[in-house]
This record gives C-alpha cells, sequence and structure tokens, in this order.
C-alpha cells in the first residue's frame, strides 16, 4: 500500500481523462505525496466524485473537452492563475473503436483521434512552456497497442502509435531545455473502458494465457510507474514508451504450449 509523502509537495500536476481509471488512480496517487492536482475530463460529476477524497487545498475541478484547443488554453489559464505554476502533464484521456477500417466511420476516426492524438498535441503545445520554467515532465498514457497490432482496432492503434512516437520526438525536443518526455504503455487494465471486456469469462482466459503474471492490471499499477516517471528518481529518463503490461510484450506472440 501506498505510504503519503511530500515528494511532490509544492507541485501541480494535471490529469486528463481524471474521472476514471488510470487518470483517477494517478490523481489520488499524486494527491498522496502533497501535490496540487488538476482534475480534467469532460464530466464534472465525474470529476468530483474523484475529487471529494483529496485535500481541498490541493485540488481543482477543471472540466475540459482536451479535443478543443480553446478549452485547453482556458484551462491551463485557470491552472496557473490557481496554483501559479505547472510541473507534471499527464496525457491520459482516450476512447477506443472496434472496428475494421474498411467498416470505419468518419465520426469513429476523427473522435478517436480528437481525444487520444489531437489532446495530447493541444496539452503539450499549451504546457510545455510551463514545464521549461519549472524543469518538469510529460507522461502520456500509450498503450501496448501503440507498441503493435490488435485485431478490429485499427483506428485506436493508429492513434496510440502516433502518441509513441510523438513521445519520443518530443523528448529530443526538449531535452535541452530541461523537460523529460516518457509514456507508459499499459496492456489490459480494468476501467470503464474495459469494464465489458472484464464481464467476458472466455476472453478474460485467452488474456490469462499470454500475460505472463497471469491477470491484468489494476489502474493504481499504471499510475504508480506515471508517478515514478514524474520523480526525480527517473530524471535521467527521457523518450521512454514504458511496457506496464505484465510481461505481455516479453513474448513473440507463441501460445504457450
Amino acid at each position: 500500500m501506498l505510504q503519503s509523502s511530500t515528494r511532490y509537495s509544492g507541485k501541480t500536476v494535471i490529469v486528463t481523462g481524471a474521472g476514471s481509471g488510470i487518470g483517477a488512480a494517478t490523481a489520488r496517487r499524486f494527491a498522496a505525496e502533497g501535490a496540487n492536482v488538476v482534475l480534467v475530463g469532460r464530466t464534472r460529476e465525474k470529476l468530483e466524485q474523484i475529487a471529494a477524497d483529496l485535500p481541498a487545498a490541493h485540488r481543482l475541478v477543471a472540466p475540459c473537452d482536451v479535443s478543443d484547443s480553446a478549452a485547453v488554453k482556458a484551462m491551463a489559464g485557470i491552472v496557473r492563475k490557481q496554483f501559479g505554476q505547472i510541473d507534471v502533464l499527464v496525457n491520459n484521456a482516450g476512447v477506443a473503436a472496434d472496428t475494421r477500417i474498411p467498416e470505419a466511420s468518419d465520426q469513429q476516426w476523427r473522435h478517436v483521434m480528437s481525444i487520444n492524438l489531437d489532446g495530447v498535441f493541444h496539452t503539450c503545445r499549451e504546457v510545455i512552456p510551463d514545464l521549461i520554467r519549472t524543469k518538469g515532465s510529460v507522461i502520456n498514457v500509450s498503450s501496448v497497442s501503440g507498441l503493435g497490432g490488435d485485431w478490429n482496432m485499427g483506428i485506436y492503434n493508429a492513434a496510440k502509435g502516433a502518441v509513441t512516437n510523438l513521445t519520443r520526438s518530443l523528448a529530443m525536443d526538449h531535452g535541452a531545455d530541461g523537460v523529460r518526455v516518457n509514456a507508459v504503455c499499459p496492456s489490459l487494465t480494468r476501467s470503464e473502458l474495459t469494464a465489458d471486456m472484464f464481464d467476458n469469462e472466455a476472453l478474460m482466459a485467452k488474456f490469462r494465457e499470454r500475460i505472463p503474471l497471469g491477470r491484468a492490471a489494476e489502474p493504481e499499477e499504471i499510475a504508480d510507474v506515471i508517478a515514478f516517471l514524474a520523480s526525480e528518481d527517473a530524471r535521467f529518463i527521457t523518450g521512454v514508451n514504458l511496457p506496464v503490461d505484465g510481461g505481455l510484450s516479453a513474448s513473440n506472440g507463441q501460445p504457450p504450449q
């Protein structure tokens, strides 16, 4: 169990997609370590439910659709006014589309790209100048689906693959500025997005067979790694897309015998 600390005392952390899953766990993790936590998402009610458990003086609920560049700009201005600085940006907001490309609609493509990829572009463009001043860091939540392909998930694969390579490019561009940029690449993780999958026992058995640790991840296990990458313990790590996948990516793809 995480012990409270003051590792992030005085630091301000923006977490997008903070209303559930990995984002909510990440907000709680940084709050437990003393950070000012900005909870960003499209639904105020969900954000306020998470924020209710965080210290009142060190939280800010900031409803924002990251696919809207003007909304992102306004959100960042509110954060600066409230806390004076920004030290960590966690780009977690994401959606998926389960479809093959020939059957995909323009609307499905744009919806996934606008949040998973455009959202990262908008927040990084707006906040990296702040991080240059604070020598801060960006942690993008990509996916093992950004490192390899899935059946019937071409749009999601394309978006997360772009996030994976954007992470590398941003790290190269801003290392000399003192800004580190990394990504976590989770495999199947319990969340609202994956709830239907967890209800499918036959599917879960297939995942357990493929994942060496024999189970899916809990959101807190991804949040732990995000907090590490943002910390001084990771001060010489940048440009990394770190699989947090229970060993899934260790496999060459062949089934167990």
